[in-house]
């Protein structure tokens, strides 16, 4: 791509499943997903904070009314799934579905689009979907993890927390089995948390390149594949959303 050459179907595929990347090995740093999911919180963030400030109660708009039944919503699934008291839960779960939904809705751009764009600049190789990528879906489920971890100490107290890994479900007297089974248990939740996002949309990024190695013909199948994939995007963006309140929710009770 680089030189203008015709690229094979395979290395078409490679060509648009690399990321832009800073360093080597371990420390390399993906640019795209770092850039397209910053912009893109941003976004989020100034637009939300002009729309409240901008809110009428007499006259809504109809972007106003929008974000305000996803709010609505978000706010009773909440109350519905987390039955302690926190002032973090709402709040965090409407960033994370609007910022995760905002980041798989990358995946409707044209494949070809952004990176051809960017080509004319010397940049031959960017991710336009920060959630096709392991490294930051993996990031999201570790600051849910965290936040977790955080809420157990928090409601439960040391003590309590500690109690209970070490005395449930067996009782205090299978203490090593029991905590072993809280490892697992701890560890899958962010572990699986970010694979079923970053699989699903992957799959559907590799949809969507497949479809536009058809050339011309691409365009009776792309707008289907589209319309489907936003169903994909939505609910992709509400499990990320319940689970992470499902495990808060965890968190916060007693299971002693």
């Amino acid at each position: 791509m680089a030189s203008g050459e015709a690229l094979t179907s395979s290395a078409y595929i490679v060509h648009h499943l690399t990321n832009l990347t800073v360093g080597n090995g371990f420390w390399t740093v993906h640019l795209d997903s770092l850039i397209v999911s910053g912009l893109l919180g941003l976004f989020a963030f100034v637009g939300m904070a002009r729309l409240a400030a901008k809110a009428s109660v007499t006259k809504p708009g109809k972007l106003q009314t929008l974000v305000e039944m996803i709010c609505s919503f978000v706010d009773q699934q909440a109350k519905d799934t987390y039955h302690g008291r926190s002032p973090l839960v709402t709040p965090l779960a409407i960033t994370i579905f609007i910022w995760v939904f905002l980041m798989n809705l990358m995946d409707l751009i044209p494949v070809d689009f952004i990176p051809m764009f960017l080509a004319l600049f010397g940049v031959h190789y960017f991710k336009v979907v920060p959630t096709t990528d392991p490294n930051l879906t993996f990031a999201l489920s570790l600051s849910v993890f965290t936040i977790m971890m955080v809420m157990n100490v928090k409601v439960k107290g040391l003590g309590g927390f500690l109690h209970e890994v070490f005395t449930v479900p067996f009782g205090a007297k299978l203490a090593p089995v029991n905590l072993l089974f809280r490892i697992i248990e701890d560890i899958a939740k962010p572990i699986s948390l970010s694979l079923r996002l970053f699989g699903n949309m992957y799959a559907g990024e590799m949809v969507f390149i497949l479809i536009a190695l058809l050339g011309f013909w691409q365009l009776p199948l792309a707008l289907p594949w589209a319309l489907f994939h936003i169903l994909i995007i939505t609910l992709q963006a509400f499990v990320f959303m319940m689970l992470t309140i499902v495990y808060l929710s965890m968190a916060s009770e007693s299971h002693g």
